[in-house]
């Protein structure tokens, strides 16, 4: 029982909850000069996700869900 557990909290780690590309990701975790002042004048709903950004992620999720139309508006 306890290796199915493990197993599954493995796998779980593994899947991808939510669509995402390759050009909304930014691998940077810490950036600096040009680069940094332009993430920095960029609106937090337009910056790309980034490692360790927890905030500014979730701030982006958020607002993408909300601008998709839910199963139960499509009705």
């Amino acid at each position: 029982m306890t290796r199915v557990a493990i197993a599954a909290t493995l796998i779980a780690g593994l899947v991808d909850l939510g669509p995402v590309s390759a050009k909304d990701f930014d691998p940077r975790v810490i950036t600096f000069g040009d680069t940094r002042e332009q993430i920095k004048s960029t609106p937090v709903t337009a910056r790309p996700n980034r490692p360790l950004h927890v905030y500014g992620n979730t701030v982006r999720r958020r607002a993408d869900r909300a601008a998709r139309p839910s199963a139960t508006q499509t009705r």
